[in-house]
């Protein structure tokens, strides 16, 4: 059966959606959609709809949601039921969102500081960044992620496969298999990396002065606000160092610490080190592309360098995403709740290029 927390939380989460829908479509306050000042209004595609069409929406959406996460948890299976989870999970984690998830998970370690240390500059406290309409996305990009998480758990049961790691009865296809996941998992790698370079040259460049794709009154604005053209360099920089990771999901230093990490060197990377991180990255890039993909401006013309180069965050997160899989079917072995998966051969990449088995673990 599918695991009775998760599905309890995801029809807990939409049952919750469900009532405030019925709040706001009933004229309550603090519907997160409403327009508000441009300081505290997000880039999220519902953003300025009226709560007369939006709210009742919810409502029906949280409720039957509600219903079909708890018949998913405990009714017979029912492949009538995942295509409802697969659209939920898509419209609340990829489509609804705007940058947030992104903004707030590259800030997170100074959020943590600003938390006891305060907002420096003009900024009142963690509440100005924080605020309703801006945790409001976060709140459905949960909900999002608890009906993707359902509706994996769900096919699993459907395929009568195992719930923790995935696998049934029948052999690995051949992409499955720790050399098949590497061939495809480096074309991944190569196009997350390709995806980014756009927004990492455009940032480097307008902090060394070259206006490329923007005007020179826009470049000015950027110089004469302080901090924001570091902070473009600072996100190219970690977009780099982002890039620069992502090769060793398909490198031996992925799997292995190299030499140069003394304490750790020639020790096992746990899996889990890798995956986790780069799952959350690729899915929060996703919506952040596609935001830029919606956003009215001159992606053609003479500012084309501030959105353009972002919407090719959604190659990137798809990329990193299929890298990451790649990763997680190479490093696997067996399963401690069903006993499938002996250990099988990964495949590394030594110096030289070519391929040296060993065993996973």
């Amino acid at each position: 059966m599918l695991k009775t927390t998760l599905g309890h939380a995801t029809a807990l989460w939409s049952l919750a959606s469900g009532v405030l829908g019925i709040y706001w479509a009933a004229g309550g306050s603090g519907y997160p959609f409403a327009r508000v000042d441009d300081d505290h209004a997000t880039a999220s595609i519902l953003e300025g709809t009226p709560a007369s069409v939006v709210a009742p929406v919810m409502a029906v959406l949280g409720l039957l949601g509600a219903v079909v996460a708890l018949l998913m948890t405990h009714a017979r299976s029912n492949r009538l039921l995942l295509p409802y989870a697969v659209v939920m999970a898509v419209l609340l984690a990829l489509v609804i969102p705007d940058y947030t998830p992104l903004a707030m998970l590259a800030l997170s370690p100074a959020l943590l500081v600003f938390a006891f240390t305060g907002v420096p500059g003009a900024q009142d406290g963690v509440g100005d960044i924080l605020y309703w309409h801006r945790a409001n996305i976060l709140i459905m990009f949960v909900g999002g992620l608890l009906w993707a998480a359902t509706a994996v758990s769900y096919h699993r049961r459907l395929r009568n496969a195992c719930q923790s790691c995935g696998r049934d009865d029948s052999p690995l296809k051949a992409w499955q298999t720790p050399e098949g996941a590497l061939r495809w998992g480096r074309r991944a790698v190569l196009i997350a990396v390709v995806a980014n370079i756009p927004y990492e040259f455009t940032r480097v460049a307008w902090y060394f002065g070259w206006e490329l794709g923007i005007t020179h009154d826009f470049h000015q604005m950027m110089a004469d606000t302080p901090g924001m053209l570091e902070m473009g360099l600072g996100m190219a920089a970690m977009g780099i160092g982002g890039s620069i990771l992502t090769h060793g999901l398909v490198h031996r230093w992925g799997e292995v610490c190299p030499r140069w990490i003394w304490f750790k060197a020639g020790r096992r990377v746990p899996p889990l080190l890798a995956i986790v991180p780069a799952s959350m990255v690729a899915v929060v890039l996703i919506p952040a592309g596609l935001m830029n993909i919606r956003l009215p401006g001159d992606n053609a013309g003479s500012e084309w360098g501030l959105a353009l180069p972002g919407t090719l965050w959604v190659v990137w997160g798809a990329g990193l995403g299929a890298a990451t899989y790649a990763y997680y079917l190479r490093r696997r072995t067996t399963c401690r709740r069903c006993g499938r998966g002996a250990p099988e051969a990964a495949v590394l990449t030594s110096r030289s290029g070519a391929l040296v088995g060993r065993s996973s673990e």
